[in-house]
């Protein structure tokens, strides 16, 4: 299974400094045994945000992208609202779970708006931009994730 990477960061788009949490996701991908397909680094803009989710669904078909970065309180923190715009369907318990999983590391946990949900086959995931907050995250729901990909792919679920 092949998956995207998007990190969002008007300051690491202009090339300043590494981009960290996009190198933390490639690592929990490799932790699921999958392969990253795209790896790109985006500004904070809503429009730009869709175009990618929308190409790596549709164009690459990918069975899973995770972006990192703008889940914030900002302004400028936009990506929720432009996985919102290409989603079909959310799924509100991942995100609940990342959200639980950061309340013992921060007070402000509860300020991440983060959403995740599908589109055609494909799940989308909003992280943190932190790479600390995407590996304790990303341990929350690494669990269920090969489950739900194997739904989206089609594969019968044995219910027990």
């Amino acid at each position: 299974m092949r998956a995207a990477l998007l990190t969002v960061s008007t300051s690491k788009a202009r090339g300043e400094g590494e981009d960290e949490s996009g190198a933390r996701l490639a690592e929990l991908v490799a932790e699921l045994g999958m392969e990253v397909a795209a790896r790109e680094v985006v500004p904070d803009e809503q429009a730009t945000i869709e175009a990618r989710l929308t190409h790596f669904c549709d164009e690459l078909g990918v069975a899973l992208v995770l972006t990192s970065g703008g889940t914030g309180m900002t302004v400028d923190d936009v990506t929720p609202e432009a996985t919102l715009a290409v989603v079909e369907r959310q799924a509100p318990g991942i995100a609940e779970a990342m959200r639980a999983a950061s309340r013992p590391h921060t007070g402000n946990w509860m300020l991440s708006r983060g959403v995740a949900g599908t589109r055609g086959r494909t799940l989308i995931v909003n992280f943190p931009g932190s790479p600390r907050s995407i590996g304790q995250c990303g341990e929350a729901i690494a669990g269920a994730l090969p489950h739900a990909l194997a739904l989206l792919s089609g594969e019968r679920s044995r219910h027990r």
